[in-house]
């Protein structure tokens, strides 16, 4: 994702201008040339190689731009410094999935007896879980470069670098590289607190370090609301670390629509998980029994700000998870004038340009909807305008579905409630929403509400939006993103006839 994919709600306003006019590859060619030109950062003629695609950044985006820019006859390269599959393979996605998927296990663990089975002592191995997990990211690894060789791309090792040439061109390893079509696509980073900002704050870890633990930590305190620290939060809670969740206002992800935030909230709660509410973390120490973590908590309430200081002790693992920032630094982006936002994030328009002719960039390091799927329909859309001469191709931003892997997992599409009132009018928004106990908790001691709200708008109640948690929330939404992507409305679903018994059933039955 690039991610963690991090997967913050991963959306953010988006910059708009006015897209100049495209530049076309009218006769691609299938392999790289050497070109001879005198640089202006060079008075001496040097070679440099072109393309007619030149990605920068191997992660989901990157790839799925040159993999498809190369089945329509250009030439092509990817450069990348890491391992191939960016965050989402690596740090991200993939390797999330199966830590929670192994949560997920612990969880029907507590239901066995429930269901008349006795399982006697069973022992979890976290060394055993990393080996098979790393196992599998290295074979994705190996696939990804796979592909790209049997799509006769070329992969070049290193960390790339604009330079001050007249034509956009970048460095890699003492050698340069141009293309008629640069693509940026470099994802994005945890963001890292240094001692400055907070003392001993370099003592913990961000998410790209939780996956090199050895080990399951006996303690953990995870700092952050957003979807990571609640993903981070509820795996190591599950799969038996003590844990604390440390959040500077009273609920997690703020940014989704309230009735998902404050029953993921109240699941985190109830599973165990220490919360600390409007606290931060003031500093970080190490002692003989592990770190030692000191917390600033304010009470909202009273209009004096009194602050109440206490310790989490014996802390084997610090998380930081608040939020992500782009991935550019040494890339040198300044030297091409590209335009950025305040936090970085390169802006482009709605066809991927950026404020340089021929030059494009596409996933996280773009700030807009951090997600997987996000920066590989993009990168796919970019290079059918390129080089099939599609000049609508486009990808559209709206309504894109997004899943939290959190316990129970949440399924989110389109407006939440308090977007569609701001944007519609509260008089033009009407809301159906429903809990419920799942009927798989009909007969096991652990229970865990179902939610479900569609948010509805104009005469017609066209579904604008659709959110849920509860169990199987996350392979259920796909479907009905579909059906909002279509504009269904409450019409729609009512005339659907309801798959029984599901908890899916329940939106096609709501009045």
């Amino acid at each position: 994702m690039a991610i963690l994919i991090q997967l913050t709600r991963r959306t953010r306003a988006p910059c708009w201008f006015i897209p100049r006019k495209q530049l076309f590859s009218s006769f691609p060619r299938r392999h790289g040339g050497i070109i001879r030109r005198s640089m202006a950062s060079d008075p001496a003629t040097t070679e440099t190689t072109r393309f007619d695609l030149l990605v920068i950044g191997g992660g989901s985006g990157g790839l799925a731009g040159a993999r498809r820019a190369s089945e329509l006859g250009a030439s092509t390269a990817v450069i990348e410094s890491h391992k191939l599959g960016g965050t989402c393979v690596n740090v991200g996605c993939v390797p999330k999935k199966v830590m929670w998927n192994a949560a997920v296990h612990a969880e029907y663990l507590h239901d066995h007896s429930d269901y008349g089975f006795d399982v006697g002592n069973v022992r979890f191995s976290w060394e055993a879980l990393k080996a098979k997990r790393d196992a599998y990211v290295g074979h994705l690894n190996r696939i990804y470069r796979n592909n790209l060789d049997k799509a006769k791309i070329q992969t070049i090792h290193g960390h790339a670098r604009f330079t001050n040439d007249p034509e956009p061109t970048v460095e890699v390893n003492g050698k340069k590289y141009t293309a008629a079509h640069i693509l940026i696509a470099t994802g994005g980073q945890p963001t890292v607190l240094t001692d400055d900002e907070v003392p001993g704050g370099s003592l913990g870890v961000t998410s790209d370090g939780f996956f090199e633990l050895e080990t399951l930590p006996k303690r953990s305190v995870i700092v952050g609301a957003g979807y990571i620290a609640v993903e981070m939060a509820g795996i190591l809670s599950t799969l038996g670390s003590k844990t604390s969740l440390i959040i500077r206002q009273t609920g997690v992800l703020r940014n989704f629509d309230s009735f998902i935030s404050t029953n993921c909230t109240k699941e985190l709660q109830n599973s165990g998980v220490d919360l600390w509410k409007n606290s931060e973390v003031k500093s970080v120490s190490k002692t003989d029994k592990g770190l030692e973590v000191t917390l600033v908590t304010k009470d909202p309430e009273k209009k004096n700000n009194e602050e109440k200081i206490s310790t989490i002790q014996e802390v084997d693992c610090l998380l930081w998870a608040i939020g992500r920032q782009p991935n550019t630094n040494g890339l040198n982006i300044g030297e091409m004038g590209l335009d950025t936002d305040e936090r970085g994030h390169i802006i482009v328009d709605e066809f991927q340009n950026t404020s340089r002719p021929g030059v494009y960039a596409v996933g996280d390091v773009c700030g807009k909807a951090l997600l997987t799927p996000v920066a590989i329909a993009a990168g796919r859309k970019l290079a059918h305008r390129l080089f099939e001469g599609k000049k609508d191709s486009k990808l559209d931003y709206s309504s894109i579905p997004t899943v939290v892997f959190s316990h129970p997992p949440i399924g989110t599409v389109g407006l939440t409630e308090e977007e569609a009132i701001k944007l519609r009018g509260k008089e033009n928004v009407k809301i159906y929403k429903t809990s419920f106990t799942p009927m798989y908790h009909a007969i096991t001691s652990r229970k865990s509400l179902c939610i479900m709200k569609l948010v509805c708008e104009g005469k017609e109640e066209k579904v604008v939006g659709l959110h849920m948690q509860g169990l199987g929330c996350d392979e259920m939404l796909q479907g009905f993103a579909l059906a909002i992507k279509m504009g269904a409305t409450k019409a729609d679903f009512d005339k659907t006839v309801a798959i029984h018994p599901t908890s899916s059933e329940e939106f096609v039955t709501m009045r």
